[in-house]
C-alpha cells in the first residue's frame, strides 16, 4: 500500500509512459520511469507486458541512460532510442547523445545509427521493415559526415550563436537550433546489421513539425511541415508526402488558397493497411471569433483528396489507429471527465464508445484484428496496460500485470455539477478525504487545470491530488468553460474571456460543493498552473472568499505574455494582436487589477519555462510585494514549464503544503528545510 503522505514513498512509484505490441500479438513492451539510484532523476527502462495477462512483467533493458521510445520491427526485434554508451564505439566517437538500438528477441541490445544530431524517433513499416528516423542537423548541412564535421568546428571555436531567419525561435523549453529536425530513410535492418546509407528527405523543406510516418509496404513517407501564411497570422502545420527514395515531394492535403476562407492544419497521420492513404487530425484553426475544432480526415494519397470522417461527432477526436482490414478507425476523444476509445466504421460513418470509465492513450490494435491494447488511467489511478475486446460497447477492460499498480487511496473519489446562467452543465472529481464527514468536515481545495482546452480526466504526478487528501483536503478539480469533452459550445463559452465564463463557472461549482455537509466553508484555497495559474491570479483580483491561493507557471500581465511566449501567434488569434486593438486583453489581464487583491499568494515558477516566460512570474511577485499582499516566490532556476526533478518536485509539494497549512489551517508556518 502506498502512504500518500510520504513524498519519498510516492516518488518511488514506477510510472509507465508508452505501448509498442510486436506484429505476431504476443509481445507488448513498456516505457516505466523509477526513481535513479541516486534519487536525482527519473530512469527509463523497458517492460515486457503478457498481453494476455496471465504472466508478471518482465524487466527487459537497464541503462544509467534509460530508454524510449520502443517500436518493433517485422521480425519481433524492439527498436529505441537510448543516451547509453555503447561498448562497441572507436575511443571518442561515444558522445552522450541519443541513439537507436536494437534489441532482437534473444540476446543483448546493439547500437544501429548514430547521427551527430541524434535521434529524436523511429518509425517502421509494419510489412517491409522500412525505417524512418527523426534526428537533426545544423543549417546546410547534409546528415552524417558533414554534420559532424560542422558540429566539431563550431565547438572547437566556441559558437553557441544562433541565427534565426523565422518564427519560432524556441519551444517549452528549449531553444530551436541552430541546428533543424530531419527525416532520414534506411532500408530495414536484421541479423547483425546497422544503418549506414540512409536517404536524406527534408534537407531543403522547411523543417518538419513531428516527424513521420512510413507506409506499410515501405515505399511512401508522410511527415508535417510547418508553413508560414503571413506576418499576421503566422503558421499551419501541413503534410507533405515523399517517395521512401527521396523523389516526388508534394503537399498532400488541403487547397493551398486561404482567402478568406477557413485555415486548416493537418497532424498525426496514420496509414491504412493498403498503404492507399492516411487517417489524419485535421484542425480548423481559431480565430479571435471561434474556438478551434478538430476532426478526423481520410486522405488519398494519389489525388489528396480529403473525406472528413467525424463532422457530427460532437469532441475532438485524437490519436486514430487503423484496423488491420483498413474498416474500422480507433481514436479517443474527452467527454465528461473521461478519455474512452471510440470505433469508427469508415463504411456507415457510426461511431460507437467502446469504454465507460477511465483515460486512455497508447492505443495498439492486435495485427489479427482481435483485441485492442492501451494505457488506461483515471484521477484514481496511474498508467496500466490493458486489453479491450474491439467491438463491445461502454466495456471495462481486462489489466494486464505491470509495474505501479496503487492498491489504495487516502479517500474516495465522486463527481458534483450545477448548472450555470446560460444553461450549461458544469461537472467536476471531488476527491474527499478518509474521515471527512458532517461532525469533521474537510477544507477545499478549488484545482484548476491547465491548458486551458483540457480536462481533469486522468492521472497526474505532477498535481496529483492524493497528496493533499492524505492530509486532509478535500481536492475539488472542475471543467469549466474552455474545457474539452463537452462539445464545442463548452469551448466557446469562454473563447476570448478567460475572466468570464471560466471564472464564473468554477465559483458556481465551488458554491455547490461548499454546500455538502462533509466540507467545511470556512476554509478554503485555490491553486493551479499555466490557465490554472491565471485563473488563480484572477480569483485572487475578484474574491476574497479563499484563506490562500497557489499560481504556478502563470500568466499576469497579458501583453507583455504575448510577444513572449514561445506561441505568440497562437495566443494572438483569440486574445487578438494588441498593436491593433487592446480591448480584450486589457478586460481579461489580471495584473492590471492587483490592487484588489487582498489573499495571501504563494508564486511558483521555472526560469526554462517558454511557453509562459519566468517575468510573468517575478512580475507577479513584484506587484504583490509593493501592494502590500503577503506573498512569497518559489523559484527554480532549472526547470521549465513543469517541475520534473525529483528532489524539486519534492520541496514543490513541501511548500505548497506548509503554505496551505498557515493560511488555511491556522498552523505556524513551516519552512522546508532543503530551501
Amino acid at each position: 500500500m502506498t502512504d500518500f503522505t510520504d513524498l519519498d514513498a510516492v516518488a518511488k512509484l514506477p510510472r509507465i509512459g508508452s505501448l509498442a505490441l510486436s506484429p505476431d500479438g504476443t509481445r507488448l513492451v513498456a516505457t516505466t520511469a523509477e526513481l535513479a539510484p541516486d534519487g536525482k532523476s527519473w530512469q527509463s527502462a523497458l517492460w515486457e507486458v503478457d498481453p494476455a495477462g496471465a504472466r508478471p512483467a518482465r524487466r527487459l533493458t537497464r541503462a544509467a541512460k534509460g530508454e524510449s521510445s520502443p517500436v518493433f520491427t517485422p521480425d519481433g526485434s524492439v527498436l529505441f532510442v537510448s543516451s547509453r554508451a555503447n561498448a562497441e564505439a572507436k575511443p571518442g566517437d561515444d558522445k552522450e547523445t541519443s541513439a537507436l538500438w536494437l534489441l532482437p528477441p534473444a540476446g543483448e541490445a546493439r547500437q544501429v545509427y548514430a547521427p551527430a544530431g541524434g535521434v529524436a524517433g523511429v518509425s517502421v513499416a509494419r510489412d517491409a521493415g522500412t525505417l524512418l528516423v527523426t534526428t537533426a542537423a545544423l543549417h546546410g548541412a547534409a546528415v552524417g559526415d558533414e554534420d559532424k564535421e560542422r558540429r566539431k568546428a563550431r565547438e572547437d571555436a566556441g559558437v553557441t550563436a544562433i541565427l534565426h531567419e523565422s518564427y519560432p525561435v524556441r519551444y517549452w523549453d528549449h531553444d530551436l537550433g541552430p541546428d533543424r529536425p530531419r527525416i532520414v530513410v534506411a532500408p530495414a535492418i536484421t541479423g547483425e546489421e546497422r544503418v549506414t546509407d540512409v536517404v536524406e528527405l527534408t534537407r531543403d523543406i522547411p523543417h518538419p513539425v513531428s516527424g513521420g510516418v512510413v507506409s506499410p509496404d515501405g515505399h511512401w513517407v508522410v511527415y508535417e511541415v510547418s508553413e508560414e501564411i503571413s506576418a499576421a497570422y503566422g503558421r499551419r502545420d501541413l503534410l507533405r508526402v515523399v517517395r521512401a527514395d527521396g523523389t516526388g515531394d508534394r503537399e498532400l492535403a488541403g487547397d493551398r488558397s486561404l482567402g478568406d476562407g477557413p485555415v486548416y492544419s493537418y497532424s498525426n497521420a496514420v496509414f491504412l493497411p493498403d498503404s492507399s492513404g492516411v487517417i489524419a487530425i485535421r484542425g480548423l484553426e481559431s480565430t479571435e471569433q471561434d474556438c478551434p475544432r478538430y476532426d478526423l480526415v481520410l486522405i488519398t494519397l494519389a489525388d489528396g483528396a480529403v473525406r472528413p470522417l467525424t463532422a457530427d461527432f460532437p469532441d475532438w477526436a485524437e490519436d486514430p489507429a487503423v484496423s488491420p482490414d483498413g474498416r474500422v478507425v480507433y481514436f479517443l476523444a474527452n467527454r465528461d471527465g473521461r478519455r474512452p476509445v471510440w470505433r469508427l466504421d469508415l463504411a456507415s460513418g457510426e461511431i460507437t464508445r467502446l469504454t465507460g470509465e477511465g483515460h486512455y492513450g497508447g492505443l495498439r490494435v492486435a495485427a489479427d484484428g482481435s483485441a485492442l491494447y492501451a494505457l488506461r488511467d483515471s484521477i484514481a489511478h496511474p498508467p496500466q496496460p490493458v486489453r479491450l475486446d474491439p467491438v463491445a460497447t461502454e466495456q471495462d477492460p481486462a489489466f494486464l500485470p505491470a509495474p505501479g499498480v496503487v492498491e489504495s487511496l487516502p479517500g474516495t473519489l465522486t463527481e458534483v455539477s450545477t448548472t450555470v446562467a446560460d444553461g450549461r452543465t458544469v461537472r467536476a472529481w471531488l476527491a474527499v478525504p478518509a474521515g471527512a464527514s458532517d461532525s469533521s468536515p474537510a477544507p477545499l481545495v478549488l484545482w484548476v487545470h491547465g491548458g486551458p482546452m483540457m480536462s481533469w480526466n486522468g492521472w497526474s504526478w505532477r498535481w496529483n491530488p492524493w497528496l493533499l487528501v492524505a492530509r486532509g483536503y478535500a481536492i475539488l478539480m472542475p471543467d469549466p468553460a474552455l474545457s474539452t469533452g463537452y462539445g464545442r459550445d463548452m469551448v466557446q463559452a469562454g473563447w476570448g474571456s478567460w475572466g468570464g465564463a471560466p471564472y464564473t463557472d468554477l465559483m458556481a461549482i465551488t458554491d455547490v460543493t461548499v454546500e455538502r455537509p462533509d466540507i467545511d466553508e470556512g476554509r478554503t484555497a485555490a491553486m493551479g498552473g499555466s490557465f490554472g495559474g491565471y485563473m488563480a491570479n484572477w480569483i485572487a483580483t475578484q474574491t476574497d472568499r479563499f484563506d490562500a491561493i497557489v499560481t504556478h507557471a502563470s500568466l499576469w500581465n497579458l501583453d507583455a505574455f504575448t510577444g513572449t511566449t514561445d506561441s505568440s501567434y497562437y495566443w494572438m488569434r483569440e486574445m487578438t494582436d494588441p498593436l491593433r486593438s487592446t480591448e480584450r486583453i486589457l478586460a481579461n489581464s489580471p495584473h492590471l487589477r492587483v490592487g484588489d487583491i487582498t489573499t495571501p499568494m504563494l508564486v511558483i515558477h521555472g526560469d526554462k519555462d517558454y511557453r509562459v516566460p519566468v517575468g510573468e512570474g517575478i512580475r507577479l511577485y513584484f506587484d504583490l510585494v509593493r501592494h502590500g499582499v503577503p506573498a512569497k516566490f518559489l523559484y527554480y532556476p532549472t526547470e521549465n514549464h513543469w517541475i520534473l526533478t525529483p528532489g524539486n518536485s519534492k520541496v514543490w509539494y513541501e511548500t505548497v503544503l506548509a503554505f496551505l497549512a498557515e493560511h488555511v489551517l491556522g498552523e505556524k508556518w513551516d519552512r522546508p528545510a532543503l530551501i
